[in-house]
């Protein structure tokens, strides 16, 4: 049974918003520019936090209907979300839209394989119930691209079939049926209704309903035909986007403000500014010029890297000082949908994917209304492979083209239309994937107002995964097998390939369950020939559940590659799959050894990080195998092509490194939020992970840890003494009241003395060598902090520390300890010495240092002395005696663990005037967590799915191939073909990085030399890894020139040549004729 809906009295309005202070985003160059550089890894995402936006729904007059549960603007209650589930999904929403999500009803009808995949993608995402409606049952025909139905739902009712399986993603989302005709009125119970096989004279009538009704219920019609797509979207006369891209507000650091109309405003040049003319910015914290900090937003124009210009008249201002934020003002955008009737004759401007195709989105306008036409006229589809069907469609599209008059299309591309009519009836497992997270994201725009939507219309083909060479129309033939619907677009031929194919998958995450999903209804490595190996060395925890749609609550702390290969086997039983555990590396060559590459036909890489992708990405150049390669983060994802000899590899360009914060920012100098939480994690890691694991190697063996520490002699083993002394001496804790002391006293040190100390070295008016103020932008100067058992927050600071120390020295920890009365009592026993700043105390200011360490002519003799009272302190020890290192956990929201973090975080973000976060906040970014939806990772496997096609084919040329970028959240798709490899010529040979040169029969270094001399190439150096074997400056090595090239190798380079292996891989340094360099590929010697 449907939630009953209630009558409430006014708008949604927007509320308040968290103070964010973080400014370090994501940032892309323009789509037009190669997509490689787009790519999306892991180590870019770590500063990316949350939008924590409450978003307007709607403009609309009069009430408004509002589905329970109904929650009150600016709901501050966090209990209603599961952070541990939904952490990298909050990376990417925030809660307000999260909890817009949980109270959003939302109607699927037609749950073919499109209609499966929007509702997977909404149920993981935790909308508050999902309808599906379908009066059709289940086909043969429809195993091709719906993965929750198998052979004995065949006659089921589609919609009954369904709901088991998609109640497994989340039983929090409320799933129910519908299986007969649609009435209008039954729309009223939905903020949005998505349809995927539908009429388009029904779809305008149930479209005028919706974009009438008050208030307007979101509609979206999307269709996948074969290789062919398209998406409608109307979101209501009146819709409020709040914000357009879900990225940070940016911000600058002022450097200086004129008096001037207008005002020209500098900033540091610490980073790059990223404001456009036209923004509205506000300011904070100016010293001198304190006009500008009433909250009042203003304009900016002459926007450049570190400075703009301000529509301001400031003659009259106070003089700028010193200081001063200024922060991006985030606009609402209100968005007049047009409905479906008025669309189609004037579909306006339309969305773009691939420039290539600049004229093709009109075309597929008509096509796709000619289908609508030729269903409504023959009661059927265009059948697969009839030239006949093919030309009538052709001909309604025709017709359809000449009543638009001046915008008619030129040409009418009988090819295409041809390809349409074809796979007209196909629903194509790639294209629902991709096109079920294009619609499950518009969904959650339609019920958030997150995210700009697609406006209006949005048409994609991919009819270059067609097979290279024609077919003739009996392989579109049914073979009454569950792959029909893929035959009757590509044929059976190339439906062989797909089953007979050998796949390596390394990664089964979230990109991996997708594509394990998609290889598994595409019948890849299904015949009797194929294979699909897959590894993945991690297990599954709670956090991958919102996303990594193969695993289920009981499936928690198994391996991620068996659960994975268990569940696609599920999809599709003759699936040949293989799970290992195995990480792919160096280290594990003698499971993934030649042999197993050699027999590969293609690789996919699902990995979460750029030095495994790399690694991937040397074996398949070495070894000439496709790699499709693939990431996402957020709302973003990209897809890259690695073919053998037609495109560059995944290594040949990189992304920039990540700019860190020098270390004497992080430890002293800190104006970010980031930059507290950076030495909060470094603290803790260092007391409670590396001090404990460090007096237990002293423990372990004394006498060989002494020996360590003297051979080092430095200031690192001084300091790590120093340590291990204090943990086993002055900072022993025996009782939990040591422990509570430890945690105040850490207190006091942390957030009292040193910046006491700091204040001391470099008072307020200090001024650097050049007589610059030292205290100037981005530095802020500090303040000590006074403890008071009355604030919470350094009573939990208390808390956390104390419990952890505690953990660290096996001590219980007593139930009072929640109790603050009874917890202020124990720190109030706690006695705190007076500090007294010190002089002479160095503290780092230079930004390339890399260490806070210093050294000192005495090192060795306090190690020595410190060594000594270490013994002594040993003696005192009881039998056994260890600790507890405690490795950081983020997951765990009980452990304590992000408490500590972001109580050190928020205490000295306190100190320095730095906006506050909360924990959900902090674990973002301290833990690292790369925001993740279901959504783009969907689309992000149906694009390199589409590709596969062409790969498993084998006769694409370099332009058939695309990589992508896109951001769902804009919505923007940019498709490129893939970059050629870079070629290398001399004399009539040429080469890439693809090739390799290969010698037989061992031959000796002397034959390798004159192999290569033959070629015009006179080697003069020969090395093998890092060994040099042959360089004809050192007259001695010419002895070695009748010796085996493998026996060099294992007689000087100590090559350990495993039995698996027949060959070694040089590098040998070659000149021309005219003595000029030329780098030529590695050279194996098979010596087998």
């Amino acid at each position: 049974m449907l939630p009953r809906k209630r009558e409430g009295q006014g708008d949604v309005v927007e509320g308040e918003t968290e103070n964010n202070n973080n400014s370090n985003t994501i940032k892309y160059v323009s789509v037009t520019s190669p997509v490689k550089r787009h790519r999306i890894s892991d180590t870019a995402a770590a500063d990316s936090t949350v939008n924590d936006d409450t978003f307007a729904i709607r403009n609309s007059s009069g009430s408004s209907s509002v589905v329970e549960p109904a929650m009150a603007p600016g709901d501050s209650n966090h209990n209603d979300i599961d952070e541990d589930l939904h952490s990298r999904q909050l990376a990417v929403y925030g809660r307000e839209t999260m909890r817009r999500l949980f109270a959003s009803n939302v109607l699927v009808s037609g749950m073919q394989g499109l209609g499966a995949e929007i509702a997977k993608n909404l149920i993981l995402a935790g909308v508050k119930s999902v309808t599906l409606h379908d009066e059709g049952v289940v086909e043969l025909w429809d195993l091709s691209s719906n993965f929750v139905f198998s052979e004995d739902d065949v006659g089921k009712n589609r919609a009954l079939a369904s709901v088991q399986k998609l109640q497994e993603l989340n039983n929090a989302v409320v799933i129910s049926t519908l299986t007969t005709k649609l009435t209008k009125e039954q729309l009223s119970n939905f903020q949005a209704v998505v349809f995927t096989d539908i009429s388009l004279e029904k779809a305008i009538e149930f479209n005028d309903y919706c974009h009438n009704h008050q208030p307007p219920i979101s509609f979206i019609k999307s269709e996948v035909r074969g290789l062919f797509g398209t998406v409608f979207c109307d979101f209501g006369p009146e819709f409020t986007v709040f914000d357009v891209d879900g990225e940070e507000p940016h911000t600058g650091i002022i450097a200086s403000i004129s008096n001037d109309n207008p005002a020209l405003v500098s900033c540091v040049d610490d980073e790059r500014l990223e404001f456009q003319d036209g923004d509205l910015v506000v300011f904070s914290e100016v010293h001198g010029m304190t006009e500008l900090n009433d909250g009042k937003p203003r304009k900016i124009k002459s926007a450049r890297p570190y400075s703009f210009t301000l529509e301001e008249d400031t003659t009259a201002f106070g003089t700028y000082v010193k200081g001063g934020i200024v922060t991006q003002v985030k606009q609402p955008k209100m968005l007049n949908f047009k409905p479906l009737r008025e669309a189609l004759k004037e579909p306006g401007d339309f969305l773009l994917s691939d420039f290539a195709k600049f004229d093709r989105p009109l075309l597929l306008h008509i096509a796709f209304q000619a289908l609508d036409k030729f269903i409504s006229d023959f009661g059927r589809f265009p059948v697969a492979g009839s030239e006949e069907d093919a030309q009538k469609l052709a001909s309604i599209a025709a017709n359809i083209n000449e009543c638009l008059g001046e915008g008619k299309v030129e040409d009418i591309n009988p090819k295409l239309l041809r390809q349409f009519a074809f796979g007209a009836k196909a629903v194509l497992n790639p294209m629902a994937a991709m096109f079920g997270g294009i619609v499950g994201q518009e969904v959650v725009k339609a019920c958030s107002g997150k995210f700009h939507p697609l406006f209006q219309f949005f048409y994609f083909d991919s009819v270059e995964s067609l097979p290279a060479e024609s077919l003739d129309p009996s392989d579109f033939k049914p073979l009454n097998s569950r792959y029909d619907a893929q035959i009757s677009v590509f044929g059976s031929k190339l439906q062989k390939k797909l089953e007979d194919a050998k796949v390596f998958m390394v990664g089964s995450g979230a990109l991996g369950c997708e594509f394990l999903k998609n290889l598994a209804l595409m019948g890849v490595s299904c015949g009797s020939q194929g294979k699909l190996t897959i590894t993945d060395d991690d297990v599954i925890e709670k956090s991958n559940l919102s996303r990594q749609f193969l695993f289920r609550d009981w499936n928690i702390g198994q391996a991620k590659s068996t659960v994975a290969a268990s569940a696609a086997a599920s999809i599709n039983p003759w699936l040949k799959i293989e799970a290992l555990q195995n990480r792919v590396g160096p280290e594990t060559e003698g499971v993934f050894n030649d042999t197993f590459w050699e027999k590969l036909t293609v690789v996919i890489n699902a990995l979460d990080n750029v030095n495994a992708r790399l690694y991937v990405d040397q074996r398949c150049l070495y070894f000439q195998k496709p790699l499709l390669e693939s990431g996402t983060l957020g709302a973003k994802c990209n897809t890259q092509m690695v073919i053998p000899h037609l495109t560059e590899n995944y290594g040949a360009s990189r992304d920039p490194p990540e700019k860190q914060a020098p270390m004497c920012t992080v430890h002293s100098f800190p104006h970010n939020i980031d930059h507290c939480l950076t030495w909060a994690r470094s603290e803790f890691e260092g007391l409670l992970e590396k001090t404990p694991a460090e007096v237990n190697a002293y423990l372990s063996n004394p006498v060989e840890y002494a020996s360590s520490m003297k051979n080092a002699g430095d200031a690192q083993a001084k300091d790590n003494l120093e340590r291990v002394l204090e943990c086993l001496d002055r900072e022993k804790c025996e009782t939990f009241q040591d422990c509570i002391t430890w945690a105040r006293l850490r207190f006091e040190d942390y957030f009292v003395n040193r910046v006491k100390q700091l204040i001391f070295t470099f008072p307020e008016e200090a001024a650097t060598s050049t007589g610059a103020p030292f205290w100037s932008a981005p530095k802020r100067f500090p303040h000590p902090l006074q403890f008071s058992a009355a604030d919470t927050s350094h009573l939990n600071f208390i808390i956390a520390a104390s419990i952890l120390r505690a953990e660290t020295f096996g001590i219980s920890v007593p139930d009072w300890v929640k109790n603050p009365k009874m917890l202020s009592e124990a720190v109030d026993k706690v006695i705190v010495p007076d500090f007294q700043p010190r002089e002479g105390v160095k503290i780092e200011t230079d930004e390339k240092a890399a260490s806070l360490s210093t050294a000192s002519v005495d090192d060795a003799a306090v190690i020595n002395e410190l060594l000594l009272k270490l013994e002594l302190c040993r003696n005192n020890l009881p039998s056994g005696f260890r600790m507890k290192p405690i490795s950081f956990e983020k997951d765990d929201d009980t452990n304590y663990h992000m408490d500590l973090i972001a109580g050190l975080a928020n205490m000295r973000a306190r100190n320095y005037s730095i906006p506050e976060v909360d924990k959900l906040k902090a674990k973002f970014i301290a833990g690292r967590i790369i925001p993740a939806i279901a959504t783009s990772t969907a689309m992000a496997t149906g694009l390199v799915c589409l590709e596969l096609y062409k790969v498993l084919d084998g006769a694409h040329k370099v332009e058939d191939y695309r990589n992508t970028f896109a951001n769902l959240a804009l919505p923007l798709f940019s498709m490129a073909e893939p970059v050629p490899p870079k070629v290398m010529k001399h004399r009539d040979m040429s080469w890439t990085v693809w090739d390799r040169w290969i010698l037989k029969d061992n031959p000796t270094l002397r034959e390798l030399i004159q192999w290569l001399k033959d070629k015009g190439l006179n080697a003069y150096s020969i090395s093998y890894g890092s060994c040099l074997l042959f360089n004809s400056m050192f007259p001695r090595h010419k002895e070695r020139l009748d010796k085996k090239v493998v026996d060099v190798a294992r007689e000087i380079a100590k090559a350990e040549l495993p039995p698996y292996r027949s060959h070694l891989d040089v590098v040998v340094a070659c000149e021309d004729d005219d003595d000029n360099d030329i780098d030529i590929p590695q050279v194996s010697i098979y010596y087998g």
